[in-house]
């Protein structure tokens, strides 16, 4: 902390009567040691009551010790998240917590009806940007910023924060096809383990630190579904592939490579297996990041096929290489310097990694090229000039790899414009960093963090407290540190520490670290937010950041700045056979600048810039602060170190977060806006109507203040109005309480005219239903009549055709009858031929004489002779085989003497024989008749049916 601040403590007057009216805060730089009063003292007392305070909005009173020591009892209970206020505070509890984060406790936060009702979580942040997306309250769009030191937990943060809409956003499975599953949900998760091998390593401080800073959009469309997602990333540590500060490591690749290779890949990338490499010190140290199989499955699954991996392998592998190559000086200066044995193997093989010859490498890193006029020079490099040349050859490859790498993620999971509308953006950027050797690397991280408290600060601390005064609200400012003077230190104009070094950085000579110092300490001399130790040897400058001091060394600075890229590294690299080298270092012009470009273009100029625009999309969203707070420095699970964290609370302003969240009011919304969302209150009450689009500032406060008082007639007095809602002057400003009486009040009256709605639907839809169904019953009565009359008229017409063809039959069936009567000519004894013996032998059957003539009752003659006992027949030939066809086609019974023999002659107008024939018997019978009788009728039963009909009515 700034030892600039005076000690303070001042009593601040809010409008709102709560809990913190009134409240004595003592100011952020009281420490531990100081003495505590009684207020402070019965607070304390009961121990046992200070987990309970799950928004240190409720601690009376706020002092940095009373929130230290409510965070202290949380923490000893393994409850990591507090809130303190606007703001989310997370302790890092340095082990895993498999139950906090599983998928049913983000399910429980997002199905939740109130989830600021539940305990504090990560999650609930989540929820509240989302349903903020939902509900589409200006600004929609949403920013999560996540701030901390180094190890605090930022990357474990936002890891979490992506988890959990990629789950609660996700696409229904009913409704999506596997294909976008892989794409978007899969992929964006994927995303930061690839993101995290390449581009974290492990540190004094943090076994995972981040070594970029990465702002990742998650793009929702009208749905709130994530359809897709961005990354942005912001100055990449290079120089940690060449150089190791002590006791860390180079990025988590490199160890991942060493670990997890197989045998047949080890081979491949020329590694022995007990190899060492200059570059990567600390290989035996374990830690949970070196997973070479899950960077490689993250690979896979963003669609890194197996020939690219290959080659992305090679190079790394290549860099590695590289490292071990060392230089010795020449005895003859005119001459380049000289490689031993080994150096010349590892050269070897580098170039075969990087696919370039080797002959060409070698010249490269031992001679440089420069320009005299339009000719160019070949001149020898130093020892120290070779390692340079050679380091930046690694740090070069290494910086476009990533760059490459980020470029296919984001063609990966991005989504076109088209299909989404809004975005939730979560921001994890290094944490303030401060060593025993900080340069230009610790100099941009610091700044980084400096440009977010600013945002925190301009946004929340400041801003906030100024509109309450422009908008006619009774305050009483709550002091804060303020970082400004620190960002005109660093980045003002027209001199500041970033334009003297650009400055040195743009001379054409030899950067001189003393000179650099010489012009800092004249010409920001009276800012007293940098000092120089005057005993110090070393040139070097001492910031005052917002969380404290930290010494810039300034040798090496300038060359970091310039970030110089020797253009025969760059041909060289161009004409490599790696496919992938050769893509990314094609387009020389665009990636990188030449010597005269080298003065627009360097580190500091291109981070500032890139900082800048992050810093106005942040102003264009909803922020939400979570403040990763690092319980102790060494990383112990469940140790909390009570002058770190007091340390940190001050540095971000939590106590004075929290005095102004309990007596101020967080959300603040236009007249115009607040009308068009809960104007729905006042029409659906006795109150009337009201216009939300009149332009005049005094009927609009008019309409606001009777639409407050008809949605506060029932649950507050005046005086508890006052605490809950404020009327400015163009604004309303409310607190999150009076914001849910609010939104429960919409949400009943959306309800009961939903409910109204459905009503009127459903009773349409059965009176529709019961017409139709009355129509389709008259409908299906006519047809019904239609097709009987169909029916009958039908029935009338066969019956017609059946009776006349009867009658025609009937009438046919007597006139054959007819024909087979015998005439009376037939009585008269005719003279029949005598016939020949042999004929009369073969063609007649001589019976025996009956006694008496056989009765015959009408039947057809085939019957009329089975009935017979014995009949004497004589048939001609032709009459014969006539009588043997009729015969042959009966069955005749053999039974004799069962019939009852009456004389029926002329008495029944039919005989078709006679009882004693005389002469040839001339017999005329009709196919139909016989088909249809019964050739078997019982002899004892009477005969009916159409029998009956043929036999008895026909004849």
């Amino acid at each position: 902390m700034s030892s600039s601040t005076d000690r303070r403590c001042n009593v601040a007057v809010g409008p709102r009567n709560g809990a913190a009216e009134g409240v004595k805060v003592c100011s952020p730089d009281q420490g531990l040691d100081d003495s505590l009063d009684g207020n402070v003292q019965s607070f304390l007392i009961d121990e046992e009551q200070l987990h309970t305070f799950d928004d240190l909005t409720k601690v009376n009173p706020v002092t940095p010790t009373t929130v230290l020591k409510c965070l202290q009892a949380r923490y000893s209970l393994k409850v990591f998240y507090t809130h303190a206020g606007c703001t989310l505070v997370a302790l890092n509890p340095f082990q895993p917590i498999p139950d906090l984060y599983s998928v049913d406790v983000m399910r429980e936060y997002h199905y939740a009806t109130q989830p600021q009702e539940f305990k504090p979580h990560i999650f609930n942040v989540a929820e509240e940007a989302y349903r903020n997306v939902q509900g589409q309250l200006e600004p929609v769009n949403q920013s999560l910023v996540v701030s901390g030191e180094s190890g605090a937990g930022k990357t474990w943060t936002s890891r979490c924060l992506m988890k959990y809409y990629a789950t609660v956003a996700a696409a229904p499975p009913a409704v999506r096809s596997q294909d976008t599953v892989e794409r978007i949900e899969r992929r964006v998760l994927d995303s930061n383990p690839l993101m995290e091998a390449f581009g974290n390593a492990c540190t004094l401080r943090n076994n995972n630190s981040s070594r970029f800073g990465k702002y990742i959009q998650l793009q929702l469309d009208r749905g709130q579904l994530l359809v897709g997602a961005s990354v942005q990333t912001y100055l990449l540590e290079k120089t940690r592939v060449a150089s190791q500060p002590a006791n860390e490591r180079n990025f988590h690749i490199f160890y991942q490579m060493m670990k997890g290779a197989t045998d047949e890949q080890r081979k491949e990338w020329n590694m022995a297996p007990n190899q060492r490499f200059v570059w990567l010190p600390n290989c035996e140290k374990q830690i949970e990041e070196d997973s070479f199989h899950e960077t490689v499955e993250a690979m896979v699954h963003l669609g890194i096929k197996a020939e690219r991996q290959r080659q992305i392998f090679r190079i790394l592998a290549g860099i590695l290489q590289l490292g071990n190559v060392s230089f010795c000086s020449s005895t003859n200066e005119s001459q380049p310097c000289d490689l031993d044995e080994l150096s010349e193997v590892y050269l070897q093989r580098a170039a075969e990694l990087l696919a370039v010859p080797a002959e060409e490498l070698q010249m490269c890193l031992r001679v440089r090229m420069l320009k005299a006029g339009k000719q160019n020079v070949l001149k020898p490099c130093s020892q120290a000039e070779c390692g340079v040349r050679r380091d930046c050859l690694a740090k070069v490859i290494y910086g476009r790899l990533f760059e490459w790498l980020v470029t296919f993620i984001n063609s990966c999971i991005c989504a076109d414009k088209s299909k989404w509308s809004n975005f939730i953006g979560v921001l994890d950027v290094y944490g303030f960093e401060c060593f025993h050797i900080n340069n230009l690397e610790q100099l941009c991280i610091n700044y980084a963090n400096e440009k977010l408290q600013q945002h925190f600060v301009s946004h929340y601390l400041r801003a906030q407290q100024e509109e309450y005064v422009s908008e006619g609200l009774e305050w009483s400012f709550v002091k804060y540190q303020d970082n400004q003077s620190c960002l005109d230190l660093l980045e003002g104009s027209p001199v500041s520490v970033f334009s003297l070094l650009n400055e040195e950085s743009r001379l054409n000579r030899i950067s001189d670290s003393k000179t650099l110092k010489v012009r800092l300490e004249k010409e920001l001399s009276g800012n007293r937010n940098i000092s120089w130790d005057k005993f110090s040897q070393v040139p070097h400058f001492t910031v005052t950041h917002y969380a404290g001091k930290v010494s810039y060394q300034i040798e090496g600075m300038v060359e970091k700045n310039k970030d110089p890229v020797p253009p025969e590294l760059v041909g060289l690299l161009q004409q490599s056979d790696n496919p992938l080298l050769h893509e990314i270092f094609v387009d020389q012009e665009s990636g990188i600048p030449n010597t005269k470009g080298l003065s627009k273009v360097t580190v500091v100029s291109k981070f500032k810039n890139s900082l800048e625009n992050l810093m106005k999309l942040l102003l264009t969203t909803a922020p939400h602060y979570t403040r990763c707070i690092k319980p102790n420095a060494d990383c112990r699970p469940l140790s909390f170190k009570e002058k770190e964290v007091i340390l940190q609370l001050e540095a971000c302003g939590i106590v004075e977060t929290i005095h102004i969240s309990a007596a101020g009011f967080p959300i603040r919304i236009p007249f115009k806006s607040f009308l068009l969302r809960y104007g729905i209150i006042t029409r659906c009450s006795s109150a009337g109507r009201i216009d939300p689009d009149v332009d005049s500032t005094s009927i609009l406060q008019q309409e606001v203040e009777k639409l407050l008082g008809v949605a506060l007639q029932h649950h507050a007095s005046g005086a508890d109005r006052r605490s809950l809602v404020h009327c400015g002057r163009t604004k309303v400003f409310l607190t999150q309480p009076m914001l849910d009486l609010l939104e429960d009040q919409r949400m009943n009256i959306l309800s009961r005219c939903a409910f109204t709605i459905q009503s009127c639907w459903l009773r349409y839809r059965r009176r529709r239903r019961l017409a139709r169904r009355h129509s389709a019953t008259l409908i299906q009565a006519a047809v019904r009549s239609w097709l009987v009359r169909k029916r009958i008229k039908r029935w009338n017409r066969s019956a017609s055709v059946i009776q006349n063809t009867w009658k025609k039959w009937r009438t046919l069936l007597k006139s054959l009858a007819e024909a087979e009567l015998d005439d009376p000519t037939d009585l008269v004894e005719e003279d029949t031929p005598e016939l020949n013996p042999a004929v009369r032998e073969r063609g007649s059957v001589q019976l025996p004489s009956v006694p008496e003539p056989v009765p015959v009752c009408g039947w057809p003659l085939g019957l009329a002779l089975a009935s017979a006992p014995s009949i004497t027949v004589s048939l001609t030939a032709t009459g014969f085989q006539k009588m043997v066809s009729v015969m042959t086609s009966l069955n005749l019974p053999s039974r004799r003497g069962e019939y009852k023999v009456k004389t029926n002659q002329y008495k029944q107008g039919l005989a078709s024989i006679r009882a004693q024939p005389k002469g040839s018997v001339k017999l005329h019978y009709q196919r139909s008749p016989l088909l249809y009788a019964d050739m078997q009728p019982d002899l004892k039963s009477d005969v009916t049916g159409f029998n009956e009909i043929l036999l008895e009515k026909t004849l």
